[in-house]
């Protein structure tokens, strides 16, 4: 082994070199937790050695996407040497056709997931308020931490996020943004679009109100806002992750003014967007047929997943998405214990991680086959969790 210049052998030198790094990292990078908010059933699968046996705990809609869509990415595949256009020109003139809107107040985007680190970033600095319900969506809270802004968390009222909490305490602390999901996510439950848009009396000016609507398609007429695109108080974030069934093709957008619209522009990935998918969200926008057909499956599944709550002595909550929280009715260990026992019987599902909402499991909307094979698992989960109370284990 020869020295190099420093007269070090290879073993020393890789020594030194470890030893001389030194990433500079900002301070809040380094004082992040390198974290993931989500758990992926992949992550579980490998874990437990095998496969699940119904996918139930991601809110993916399991009926899937139009065949059109499907169609349409095939074809696709063909080109995709190319780069995806950075405009998303074809997609947002079809959905500004769609809303009677104009392309310049839509913005297209990595899913919702991706839409909300860009508003973050074009908003949040380090110190800067941010409102949020405690124990809703967990991917914004992320976001926010990620650029060094302070969350201000309110609770849920009667197990729905409360726009008079939300707009209150964004009032208190001078917050720059409030979050708030109709339908919400992780309990399924919603407001009148009205409703919302009368309690935006409240919200405090220079304050902007991030409205996921993610389930809205799910959701019964009049749940979204019905607000004026251009109106400089809010963005509404959609996707077709949900009912569109194309969560893997990663595609959401926002409806805004167009000001606020454009500023995506600064900070946004540009080649974001694959030609794909592109093609198969505008393939499945066109296809109102099939989405008519998947709003159908999921009303049928929320009854089944209510009528296997009930079967077992629980209750569940009426819901306005792909899946259904069922109140197990003891407190979040309890719960815990069910979903782990329902994991082990080979079915993924996930439930809420604040108290009180967390003495629920979620359940998404899927075919009856996975539905029978979570009637079959729950009675046994439930005298698992049931023995381990009564031991205090």
């Amino acid at each position: 082994m020869q020295p190099d210049a420093r007269g070090l052998r290879e073993p020393a030198r890789c020594g030194y070199l470890r030893s001389m790094t030194q990433f500079r990292f900002t301070p809040l990078a380094q004082s992040l937790p390198a974290t993931v908010p989500f758990v992926g059933p992949e992550t579980q699968e490998r874990q437990r050695g095998a496969p699940f046996d119904a996918r139930l705990g991601a809110n993916e809609n399991v009926f899937g996407p139009s065949p059109r869509a499907i169609e349409a990415m095939q074809k696709a595949d063909a080109d995709i040497w190319m780069y995806g256009d950075p405009e998303n020109h074809d997609l947002r003139h079809a959905l500004a056709a769609h809303h009677g809107i104009s392309h310049e107040n839509i913005v297209v985007g990595e899913g919702i997931d991706g839409l909300l680190g860009y508003l973050v970033r074009l908003f949040v600095g380090p110190g800067d308020a941010v409102v949020t319900s405690e124990g809703a969506y967990p991917t914004f809270n992320y976001h926010v931490a990620g650029f060094g802004g302070v969350l201000h968390k309110v609770p849920y009222v009667d197990d729905h996020e409360d726009p008079a909490s939300l707009f209150a305490k964004a009032a208190e602390v001078d917050a720059k943004l409030v979050y708030l999901a109709n339908p919400d996510n992780p309990m399924g439950t919603w407001h009148a679009g009205a409703d919302i848009v009368a309690a935006m009396e409240a919200l405090p000016r220079g304050c902007l109100l991030v409205l996921d609507e993610a389930y809205v398609e799910c959701a019964p007429e009049g749940t979204a806002a019905p607000v004026a695109v251009d109106d400089p108080r809010l963005i509404r974030m959609r996707t077709f992750s949900k009912a569109y069934g194309m969560a893997g093709a990663r595609v959401g957008y926002a409806l805004g003014a167009s000001e606020l619209i454009s500023a995506f522009n600064k900070v946004r990935n540009h080649f974001g967007m694959n030609r794909a998918a592109q093609a198969g969200a505008l393939a499945a926008l066109r296809d109102r047929n099939w989405l008519t057909h998947v709003q159908s499956e999921i009303s049928t599944a929320r009854g089944r997943i209510a009528q296997i709550a009930g079967e077992n002595g629980l209750c569940s909550l009426a819901s306005a998405t792909n899946f259904v929280a069922i109140d197990c009715g003891q407190d979040g260990v309890f719960a815990k214990a069910v979903l782990d026992a329902l994991i082990a019987k080979g079915l993924f599902v996930r439930m809420p991680f604040a108290a009180p909402q967390n003495r629920c499991i979620r359940i998404s909307c899927g075919p009856t086959r996975d539905l029978d094979a979570f009637a079959a698992a729950l009675p046994g989960a439930l005298e698992v969790a049931r023995g381990r109370a009564d031991t205090g284990a």
